[in-house]
């Protein structure tokens, strides 16, 4: 990847802000859980859009860029839960690309305003009639699909394509999972991820496997909308923002065989991002939540005793106007 620091250590742009976020013990939280083992976060809320979707969104551009799919100042147009399309905001910005996000009007309303602060047109498309705010299904996802398909027509932009560009899950394998590695000095049992594109859990996935083969990496899905798992489709409504849609098949989970497959309830999700802010001071999402239910369920159960990495994927800022802080 592009735009890294210099040597004098005076970053060129902001775009060397990310990745090499910190790598934190969860003991507190493992304590008050009465489990055994340990969880070792990693922080992508720190990176400057706030999500780990800035490693993906730099990845696919800088992709883009190398194969000459990409004409000097060609409009990038993406579909986003918000975290992705405010990477790629950022990334569009600093080099020139004009940006158009679409969006559900499910999501958070905080993720459209940061967008349109960082320069990109953010178009929402309506939720059909019987989904609820805050919780977007695979049904809603494909109106999103057919209108950024449209404006990628329209405007002959390039299709920024979280869901199948290489630069996604290559992003991972070349930056994420090799910190997490050399952060914790090998000593890693095992590795959840909740599932959006698959492009995190991919790349870290097949980076740790490739340094160690007995590392156990779990997919996580929510519960009642395991696609991915097998499962019957019985609850495609959660509020678990960006995964979850109910696709049985992400193009990057054909890439690395998941361990295991795990759900995880949206009120769970909640109660843990809550516990999560009070126990460690770390204020995150939902699918950071998530992410730390699931770890601690293993810790009682297939990986007790042993070491797991997360990822925190979000902040708790993009969720003010949800239920998630009540």
């Amino acid at each position: 990847m592009t735009n890294r620091s210099r040597s004098d250590g005076v970053l060129p742009s902001i775009l060397g802000a990310i990745g090499n976020t910190p790598l934190v013990r969860l003991d507190r939280l493992v304590a008050h859980e009465a489990c055994e083992g340990a969880i070792l976060a990693k922080l992508d809320y720190l990176n400057p859009g706030f999500s780990k979707k800035d490693r993906a969104a730099l990845g696919i551009i800088d992709a883009a860029e190398a194969a000459g799919e990409l004409r000097a100042g060609q409009c990038v147009v993406e579909l986003t839960s918000g975290n992705m399309g405010t990477g790629l905001a950022i990334v569009c910005g600093v080099k020139g690309y004009p940006f158009v996000a679409v969006m559900s009007k499910g999501n958070s309303e905080e993720r459209a305003r940061m967008m349109r602060a960082l320069g990109a047109e953010v178009v929402l498309v309506d939720q059909t009639p019987h989904s609820k705010p805050g919780q977007v299904s695979g049904e809603d996802l494909r109106l999103v699909e057919i209108k950024a398909r449209e404006i990628t027509a329209e405007r002959g932009a390039f299709r920024a394509d979280q869901f199948v560009r290489e630069g996604n899950p290559l992003s991972h394998y070349r930056t994420t999972g090799p910190e997490i590695w050399a952060q914790a000095n090998g000593e890693i049992d095992g590795f959840v991820d909740f599932l959006g594109s698959g492009g995190t859990f991919a790349g870290t996935a097949r980076f740790l496997k490739a340094q160690d083969s007995s590392i156990r990496c779990y997919a996580l899905e929510p519960e009642g909308a395991a696609a991915m798992a097998g499962a019957a489709v019985e609850n495609p409504d959660h509020p678990i923002q960006g995964g979850g849609y109910a696709m049985d098949d992400l193009s990057f989970m054909r890439s690395v065989a998941p361990d295991g497959y795990l759900t995880v309830s949206g009120d769970v999700a909640r109660k843990t991002a809550q516990k999560l802010a009070r126990c460690e001071g770390i204020f995150a999402g939902f699918s950071a939540g998530a992410n730390v239910a699931a770890a601690l369920s293993l810790l009682r159960g297939d990986l007790k005793g042993k070491t797991i990495a997360v990822v925190i994927c979000d902040s708790g800022l993009k969720y003010l106007s949800t239920d998630l802080w009540e």
